[in-house]
């Protein structure tokens, strides 16, 4: 299967996920708003997603797919087979679990010292605290099962079947959508904000049980049988166990970049971290479908052509990647950036969320997607290095960014007192920071590279972008008192900037010879599986 295809598929699920999850914030918004309530939920849901895309999805699947996927396919000249992959899964299953549950017990134990660490000021507010600590004791046996969810996906993912771990997220969603709405019936006319984010917590865990049952049983229509057997350090694991270390921060920069701004956004004032969480929302939909679908399709595909020394197509594969990554969210940033104050009054405003916290949450979407392109690009040239199992490289360049991100808070926050929106900007350039230095590394070690044509891509991509910004900058004043009107002023008035933008982007991107037109052949033809994926 073609990257683009592959993309497609993870890209298209990511996006019925991310659906999911926008009527989520919108219900949290209105029901909740900016207050105690939401602020306590935020940081409990925060601890194990942040575990989870850093661990699990980051530092796990980076060492574990290149691992399986040579197993199962060989390496080298060397055959790989369906015994060795499943002796390899079994093992590394059997010390994961212990592992897993270990980890989830002592944090649950220690959870008042965690939330004393990362949001401190909240003692100062009479039940914050205490209720952070238990929506996070609530909340953290998600991160048990959906971290066995990562690894289920990976085995499906090193055999091109990425559909089923792109879908599992929808069932987060679904069960906090179910959590609110049945937390605002129980809430009844008390108006006990507690119950809804009690509600969720509750949701959140039993998301994660609903998650990995369907993962488990997606594996076994797949013909692969795993089973928790008595735990062995076999050499492969041991491997597995040393990549995953350095790879926990080369990979998971953004999320310990996230842990970090969370930190921060607890000293500010309240509603802080719950606008910064919303705002994120937007810069995530994008992010989440282009970047993650990139980053997990490319991953066994480069790694495939290494093992088999085929450097050739593993440059091109990268490319390829690298021109869809720009094509997707130079626009998807610069739209954001310019109607960030139309998107949020008309999904986010209502309720108990008020517009002036609507007029915060806009300039904390601008600042962070100014970062946008970098924070998806990071995800196509961090496989460039764990392709070939090189994970102490991302750690270096991951720490340097993760200092001057830090940096960058003090100083935009304390310093010129920005507040939130001056966090979500030093995240922005942080990560950017980070996406120099990888490219430069893999240009150094020649690995990957810019190619003329490459840069011309972009240089049209950027043309076109700049025309759609124009459009849209003359269009969104026009509608100004339309955003926040009823169910049809909002939906009419950013179906109009949505089209134009869209309209104006692929019009002039057709043009100036910004769409590659064989990538688009493929979305509209069927190949063979092997001379589809050379063919990138």
């Amino acid at each position: 299967m073609s990257l683009v295809k592959n993309v497609g598929t993870i890209g298209g699920l990511t996006l019925v996920s991310r659906l999911f999850g926008f009527v989520r914030d919108m219900l949290l918004a209105r029901l909740l708003g900016a207050g105690l309530a939401a602020d306590a939920f935020q940081l409990a849901f925060t601890l194990p997603n942040t575990f989870r895309r850093l661990f699990a999805e980051g530092a796990f699947s980076v060492a574990f797919v290149p691992m399986y996927s040579r197993a199962l396919h060989g390496h080298d000249g060397e055959p790989g087979s369906e015994a060795a992959a499943e002796a390899f899964a079994n093992d590394v299953l059997s010390v994961f679990v212990w592992v897993l549950l270990a980890f989830s017990a002592l944090c649950m134990i220690a959870m008042p010292f965690i939330v004393l660490v990362l949001a401190s000021d909240y003692a100062q507010i009479a039940g914050k605290f205490e209720l952070s600590v238990l929506l996070s004791r609530v909340t953290f046996p998600y991160l048990f099962f959906i971290s066995l969810v990562a690894m289920l996906s990976g085995v499906l993912n090193a055999r091109s079947r990425f559909g089923p771990g792109a879908l599992a997220p929808v069932l987060l969603n679904i069960f906090m959508i179910s959590g609110v709405l049945i937390g605002h019936q129980l809430r009844g006319t008390q108006g006990d904000d507690r119950i809804v984010a009690t509600a969720l917590a509750i949701a959140v865990a039993l998301s994660g049980v609903a998650q990995f049952l369907y993962l488990w049983w997606e594996t076994r229509r797949a013909g692969v049988k795993l089973h928790v057997q008595l735990p062995r350090l076999t050499p492969e694991v041991k491997r597995l166990g040393l990549l995953i270390l350095p790879a926990t921060f080369g990979a998971g920069i953004y999320q310990v970049s996230q842990l970090v701004d969370t930190f921060f956004a607890t000293s500010l004032p309240q509603g802080s971290l719950t606008l910064l969480k919303y705002a994120d929302r937007l810069n995530q939909m994008p992010l989440g479908v282009v970047g993650i679908a990139l980053g997990t399709a490319i991953l066994p595909m480069l790694s495939r052509h290494i093992h088999q020394g085929d450097a050739k197509e593993g440059q091109r594969l990268q490319a390829n990647a690298f021109e869809m990554a720009t094509l997707l969210t130079l626009p998807a940033a610069a739209a954001l950036a310019v109607c960030a104050p139309a998107f949020v009054t008309a999904f986010f405003v209502g309720g108990k969320f008020t517009p002036a916290d609507g007029a915060i949450m806009a300039h904390i979407v601008m600042a962070l997607v100014a970062g946008l392109p970098a924070y998806v690009i990071v995800k196509i040239l961090n496989p460039g290095f764990f392709a070939r199992e090189d994970t102490r490289t991302p750690v270096f360049t991951a720490l340097i960014s993760l200092i001057v991100n830090i940096a960058l808070n003090v100083w935009f926050i304390w310093g010129l007192g920005w507040g939130i929106v001056g966090l979500a900007g030093a995240t922005a350039i942080s990560a950017s920071l980070n996406c120099v230095m990888l490219y430069a590394i893999l240009h150094r070690r020649g690995w990957f590279h810019f190619t003329g044509t490459l840069a011309g891509k972009i240089a049209r991509q950027v043309i076109a972008t700049a025309a759609m910004v124009g459009v849209l900058w003359l269009l969104m004043p026009l509608m100004a008192d339309r955003y926040g009107g009823n169910v049809i002023e909002r939906v009419w008035s950013l179906g109009v900037l949505v089209g134009a933008g869209m309209a104006c982007f692929f019009a002039v991107a057709w043009i100036v010879g910004a769409l590659d037109k064989d990538l688009l052949a493929q979305l509209k033809r069927r190949r063979p599986a092997k001379s589809a994926e050379l063919a990138e």
